[in-house]
């Protein structure tokens, strides 16, 4: 069986177009499980795929996504080690071909995890959309995980599309980001980390510096955590390997621009890199702020979000 839990936060057409690019993909044994907080949604998804047996859907309780997925995985699992569980968000969508991308990989039964790529959709030729795509291909896709998966060593999913075998993880912390804890768990148990580079999945990326700086922050702070579950986790993404490391990637980095603008928006990427980890460790130690998953955050704070 090939579960798809598609995480979802009041985006019912989205959602919908996420289901619809995993049923296009003709697999058979696959059940669908659309986790979202909004009744409203549970309504919509059960009026568009009325009857459809693939599709199910879970109202989440609204205490984090991680909280969700420890409730899904304890819901499904299995001691079939052939079961895969695939995870997704309901704002992105994956390529045609993807799921048959990522379970060829799954083929090796030394496989635990396996990662898919994330693809920009946003406009190159603007700072913010040139810098998600540059972060997509250089940073995530040639740096973090292609050089890393052809060593066979440990690399982070992405948590837009990632994979699991069923009946080997059954919780998580509530505290760190997903698509990292996860991957190291199988890790630890002697699995390897596979890397599906032609299993795409296409995202849409903050486009102004506030939302920006928020959403790096919230992913950084959340690799600040690991060190409470997991004393000898890999350093991925930290202040050192961004600035110094990334600056030194001569061959990947500075081939990437194509004219003169995308090598200053490269130089420019930097700093802001920069500025990003010192309001992190600011906001850490003068406001003795928590990682908190964003839709637990906007839960908190009373979210503004529409449904689409």
């Amino acid at each position: 069986m090939i579960y798809v839990i598609i995480n979802a936060y009041g985006e019912p057409k989205s959602t919908e177009k996420a289901i619809n690019c995993f049923l296009k993909q003709n697999i058979k044994d696959i059940k669908i499980i659309v986790v979202d907080p909004f009744p409203e949604v549970r309504e919509y998804i059960k009026d568009k795929f009325k009857g459809n047996k693939h599709i199910g859907f879970f109202l989440d309780p609204g205490e984090g996504k991680n909280y969700s997925i420890n409730l899904i995985l304890n819901n499904i699992y299995s001691n079939d080690k052939n079961d895969i569980i695939i995870f997704t968000d309901g704002d992105v969508y994956v390529d045609d071909n993807s799921v048959n991308e990522i379970l060829k990989l799954f083929e090796d039964p030394k496989v635990g995890c396996v990662s898919g790529r994330p693809i920009s959709t946003n406009d190159r030729n603007n700072f913010f959309g040139y810098i998600s795509h540059f972060l997509c291909d250089i940073a995530a896709h040639e740096i973090s995980r292609r050089k890393k998966a052809k060593k066979e060593e440990f690399l982070e999913a992405s948590g837009y599309l990632f994979a699991i075998r069923n009946g080997v993880v059954k919780e998580i912390p509530l505290d760190v980001a997903e698509d990292s804890i996860i991957p190291y768990y199988f890790w630890k148990k002697g699995y390897k980390i596979g890397y599906a580079e032609n299993a795409l999945v296409y995202v849409k990326w903050p486009d102004n510096l506030n939302d920006w700086i928020k959403q790096k922050k919230r992913t950084a702070n959340s690799h600040s955590k690991l060190k409470n579950y997991a004393p000898d986790f890999p350093k991925v993404k930290s202040f050192y390997n961004e600035i110094f490391k990334g600056i030194f990637s001569f061959k990947e980095v500075w081939s990437y621009p194509k004219n003169l603008r995308e090598f200053f928006y490269t130089i420019m990427l930097y700093p802001l890199r920069l500025y990003m980890w010192m309001s992190l460790y600011k906001d850490l130690i003068t406001k003795n702020k928590e990682y908190k998953d964003g839709w637990r955050e906007d839960l908190e704070v009373g979210s503004t979000k529409t449904l689409d």
